[in-house]
């Protein structure tokens, strides 16, 4: 496998967005994520976006974090918003996940950010379990989705 930072805009980076977000729609009945997000926001130093390519170079895993500080939407100073954490189903279950949110936080640590924080869903018990299993524990809502009683906030300190 192989991890590439890319643009989120890049051509893959949207193709594996389309497919996160059609999973988004069968499992809330939505639109997907309406969480305002730009390629900006994920140039370094306040972010990157990652994409794990399998060995024929198909996109098969995305992340991507993006700096936050304190806003009216209660994050706080020197936040990292983890974004679009996403592997293909055919790819599940083989730990790309898992090497991305570990290549995200040490990411964000170098950066300086002080803590990883995520907004997930209770319909994404896959992802709550990943979470959990790799130290982050529930926080207070903050974020696009704050108010939903679906959604479900966990964060991580990177430094003390």
């Amino acid at each position: 496998m192989d991890i590439r930072r890319v643009s989120y805009d890049h051509p893959d980076a949207r193709k594996l967005d389309d497919q996160v977000q059609a999973e988004y729609a069968v499992r809330y009945g939505d639109d997907g994520d309406a969480t305002p997000m730009a390629a900006s926001d994920f140039e370094p130093p306040n972010g990157i976006y990652l994409l794990v390519y399998d060995e024929n170079g198909v996109p098969v895993a995305s992340g991507g974090w993006r700096a936050q500080d304190a806003n009216d939407e209660g994050n706080r100073d020197g936040d990292a918003e983890l974004k679009r954490m996403y592997v293909v189903e055919e790819m599940r279950g083989r730990g790309l996940a898992r090497r991305v949110l570990a290549a995200l936080e040490d990411d964000a640590r170098a950066a300086g950010r002080v803590r990883m924080v995520l907004e997930t869903g209770t319909k994404q018990p896959e992802a709550i379990a990943l979470y959990i299993s790799s130290g982050y524990e529930p926080c207070e809502k903050f974020g696009y989705y704050r108010f939903h009683d679906s959604s479900l906030c966990y964060a991580k300190q990177l430094q003390a």
